[in-house]
């Protein structure tokens, strides 16, 4: 009896060493993966932006080997930044000369740099050049050091935190923040960059930019909404429109009323009633599970009969039909991935930054951004074909609760 109790306990530990074992192999096995010239360029680059911009220390995990991009990502980054450098610093002039003959040397430049030339990635060599260029050119300063500021720390430690969790792939938009930072402090104009980042890159990469969005730059978007109602004179007549005009779906039967030109004959559509030609301004939406559309539409965007919603004829939107095809109405339709698909979608208008996108309010994440220069008034516009799901405009305070464990620091 004593040795069958004895069994019970054996097994289950000698099962577990060996999936210990297991484990341990698969991650020596992992480990002994080379790393690309790119990636172990990346790897000294956050190295370097540790240094220069106090109390970065996320960018460790980066350079310690715990967040390894993949090669393709180490190189888009490389000459993403290689392209932002040269634009924005002012050139120095290399001596022709200038050579890093010396293999002993510790400058972790040099040493790159001589990987370079003896061979590998010979069309990454230039846009490496300029990045390491200008960490040389900051570190021979007085003061080789800069102070990001609180705004940018604390979105640091949120991205950090998002990382740890699995919410982010890896630390891509951190070292991206960062070097944002420590350009801005070269800038006579001081901006926050926190806002330069998330436009540049809705703007640089209109599809999925951001899987998530840090918690102090969503209360931003955020502490623009709207309080946006309905326009029932521009409501399609086979639409039934809600007391508060906050909500939306189609009706059996077609509603016997006087038709006009604001209002729509072909699509099921409606727009608000307030439409915008200056500033912030964003809202948010509940939609059906097969079939919606939003966005805005210019004041001069024809109304009437089925002519295509889109940018040839006035309009900005996204559309989703039979529940996974999720698509913006540029010309021709951009496909949006079925992996986007949102059930609550927050639109955000920013008129002088050119600058309409999307986002997936629950998940907190970027889906699509049109950049155009707006020359009229623009008006949220909402379409849908559902007859049981209503549409909902939710309240403009109607903000998210923070992601953060416990007490919110950012609030």
């Amino acid at each position: 009896m004593m040795k069958e109790c004895l069994q019970f306990l054996i097994e289950p530990a000698k099962k577990l060493k060996i999936r210990l074992k297991e484990s341990r192999k698969k991650v020596k096995l992992e480990k002994k993966e080379p790393l690309v010239e790119s990636q172990l360029f990346i790897m000294e680059l956050a190295r370097e932006l540790n240094r220069i911009c106090q109390r970065s220390n996320i960018l460790c995990h980066i350079w310690t080997g715990e967040d390894i991009w993949t090669a393709s990502v180490c190189r888009e980054f490389i000459v993403e930044w290689a392209t932002v450098l040269e634009k924005r610093v002012q050139p120095r002039t290399i001596p022709s000369d200038y050579q890093y003959e010396k293999s002993e040397k510790k400058d972790w430049k040099g040493h790159l740099l001589c990987m370079l030339e003896g061979g590998g990635e010979y069309d990454m060599g230039p846009h490496k050049r300029v990045i390491m260029d200008w960490t040389r050119n900051i570190k021979g300063r007085p003061q080789p050091t800069v102070w990001p500021g609180e705004p940018v720390l604390m979105m640091l430690d949120d991205l950090e935190f998002q990382w740890k969790r699995g919410r982010l792939p890896n630390l891509f938009p951190a070292m991206e923040l960062v070097m944002l930072a420590v350009l801005n402090a070269d800038s006579p104009i001081k901006v926050d960059v926190t806002k330069q980042w998330l436009v540049k890159k809705q703007k640089s990469q209109k599809i999925d930019a951001v899987r998530y969005i840090p918690h102090g730059v969503w209360n931003w978007i955020c502490d623009a909404a709207e309080d946006v109602t309905l326009d029932s004179e521009s409501a399609h007549s086979g639409l039934l429109i809600s007391d508060d005009e906050k909500r939306m779906r189609c009706g059996l039967e077609r509603r016997d009323i006087p038709r006009c030109p604001r209002r729509f004959d072909g699509w099921w559509c409606a727009v608000g009633q307030e439409g915008y030609a200056s500033g912030r301004h964003y809202w948010e939406v509940e939609v059906g599970e097969r079939d919606w559309r939003l966005g805005v539409a210019k004041a001069s965007a024809v109304r009437q009969g089925f002519r295509s919603l889109n940018t040839d004829t006035g309009y900005l939107t996204l559309r989703l039909e039979r529940g996974t095809d999720l698509k913006a109405l540029t010309v021709p339709a951009t496909p949006l991935p079925q992996s986007l698909v949102p059930r609550k979608v927050g639109i955000y208008l920013d008129y002088e930054q050119s600058q309409l996108s999307f986002y997936d309010v629950e998940k907190r994440s970027h889906l699509y951004t049109y950049t155009e220069k707006f020359t009229e008034e623009l008006y949220p516009v909402f379409g849908t074909v559902e007859v049981v799901k209503d549409l909902v405009i939710r309240p403009a305070d109607a903000k998210q609760r923070c992601l953060c464990p416990g007490p919110c620091l950012w609030n």
